[in-house]
């Protein structure tokens, strides 16, 4: 592939939608065509981002053969969506969960392995210029032997019992939701930056409202999803029985004997997007937290600092993805573009993928991770976690 901007096609409308077209832009992509959950959908969407193409259709968006297309769909419909492009020689970027379960989750990895496609997932969260910072200080050396892992990552978009989204639904978001959906970042990150690889668990989890209303609003906006447009009486709101976890608290072992702890919650008021991850050595300490990505603290026995974004002496890692002086902020969508350039590169280049890009491999990981999370919820007993 010559170095023009690859075609990539977005699937899916929803928040996470509109997130890839930004991203996919900023990342010098050529956004051609959208396919939505309807034909009216996708010519709606087109119009409103400005594309040239509106698919009524998965065939139509194969025949069209882009360089890459972007799954942002419910999590039930990813692996359909994914296995029909790699089949067709496409390369792909996939949500997470790469799956619902794990079994087709490996399906997904064989398939795009045999296809020779370039398949990759948003673990974003690795491409703050701080993460690898604090990465390539660890792989230096600079903290000592890794002693322990925790942290948590906290919202509280649920917190109302009146809130809901298509994610609470098992059948559209799959058995788990909160550790699915933001306990798969936190446990990337933090074997991402400390080395350790979890290798069994011990997890409880909990729903805080046994029912709340049929979705019919968009993912994260809180608050209730229907109202009566401001009449005297509210239409009754049909209610649905949760079966998904609003929060869960896992310790881990590592495959080299350190102990990792996390809490996971979509209940916590207050706490919009706060992922903490914090790695403690024999040598020192360090804490990324990604509401202030451009800053991260370091401690030792004889103190703290607080270490700011392209300041001092920096790992070429961070350097690569500083985009602007520091003191001028960079935040997610600087994280979620700087992702997508990896995979375009890759896409230009097969031979030549770009350290600390996630695949499909990363997204099978996550599922054996959120399935051993589940099972030692349900059996209250340690479960292992396939290498």
């Amino acid at each position: 592939m010559p170095n023009t901007p690859p075609r990539v096609v977005i699937i899916g409308t929803g928040m996470i939608g509109a997130v890839h077209r930004r991203a996919a832009r900023d990342a010098g992509a050529d956004v051609i065509g959208v396919l939505g959950s309807s034909a009216k959908r996708s010519a709606e969407y087109a119009e409103q981002w400005g594309l040239e193409r509106a698919y009524a259709s998965m065939d139509e968006v194969i025949a069209d053969k882009p360089d890459a297309v972007q799954i942002c769909t419910p999590n039930a419909s990813h692996f359909a969506y994914a296995l029909a492009a790699v089949q067709a020689g496409i390369n792909v970027v996939c949500e997470k969960p790469l799956a619902t379960t794990a079994a087709e989750a490996e399906q997904l990895v064989a398939a795009a392995s045999d296809a020779g496609v370039i398949n990759t997932i948003p673990f974003v969260y690795r491409y703050h210029p701080l993460v690898r910072e604090l990465r390539a200080r660890r792989i230096n050396g600079d903290f000592g032997d890794v002693t322990l892992v925790h942290g948590s990552y906290l919202q509280d978009w649920l917190l109302s019992p009146q809130s809901s989204s298509w994610r609470v639904d098992a059948a559209s978001g799959g058995a788990s939701r909160a550790f699915a959906d933001i306990g798969s970042h936190w446990c990337d990150l933090a074997e991402f930056i400390s080395g350790e690889r979890f290798s069994s668990v011990s997890a409880v989890t909990s729903i805080a409202y046994a029912e709340r209303p049929v979705p019919s609003g968009p993912s994260f906006g809180g608050g209730a999803t229907s109202t009566d447009g401001g009449s005297a009486e509210a239409a009754p709101v049909e209610m649905m029985t949760v079966t998904t976890e609003d929060a869960a608290i896992a310790t881990f072992r590592t495959s080299s004997g350190v102990v990792g702890n996390t809490v996971i919650s979509q209940i916590s008021g207050g706490r919009k997007n706060r992922l903490w991850v914090e790695v403690d050595g024999s040598k020192g300490s360090a804490v990324f937290d990604q509401e202030n990505p451009d800053s991260v603290w370091l401690g030792t026995e004889d103190g703290a600092t607080i270490l700011h974004r392209n300041a001092g002496a920096i790992s070429a890692d961070q350097a690569r993805l500083n985009l602007v002086p520091s003191g001028h902020p960079q935040g997610y969508p600087d994280a979620f573009a700087a992702f997508l350039a990896d995979t375009y590169a890759a896409v230009r280049d097969p031979g030549n993928v770009p350290d600390g890009l996630p695949t499909f491999a990363d997204g099978l990981r996550a599922a054996h991770i959120i399935d051993a999370v589940l099972g030692s919820a349900a059996s209250g007993a340690w479960t292992d976690i396939p290498a």
